[in-house]
């Protein structure tokens, strides 16, 4: 299994979490967060903001569904500009369900 993190425009989350769920995709975190990537924040007039608002977006899978997902939320949170995002995958060693204690894996 893999958790692949996505930190998406805001705007554009609600389109990628909609986008997987029609590809059969349900079990997912979403959280708003702030950060700065490569355009090292925002100048508008005088102000600067060192960090912009950001999804981010959770999801765990089974490895041969990592590349679906991962195009799935290019696809839906492109728009062409800086700041559009960027996705990373990790393995995942152990899955716990916290009510009933099993291991999933």
């Amino acid at each position: 299994m893999k958790m692949i993190r996505a930190i998406v425009r805001p705007e554009m989350a609600d389109m990628v979490s909609e986008g997987l769920a029609e590809s059969g995709f349900y079990s997912m975190t979403k959280m708003a967060v702030f950060g700065r990537g490569k355009q090292k924040g925002l100048t508008a007039g005088n102000l600067h903001y060192d960090e912009l608002p950001k999804t981010l977006i959770i999801i765990v899978v089974e490895d041969s569904s990592v590349d679906e997902v991962i195009k799935i939320i290019q696809y839906k949170a492109y728009t062409g500009n800086e700041g559009d995002g960027k996705i990373f995958t990790s393995p995942v060693e152990k899955v716990f369900t916290v009510r009933t204690g099993s291991n999933e894996l």
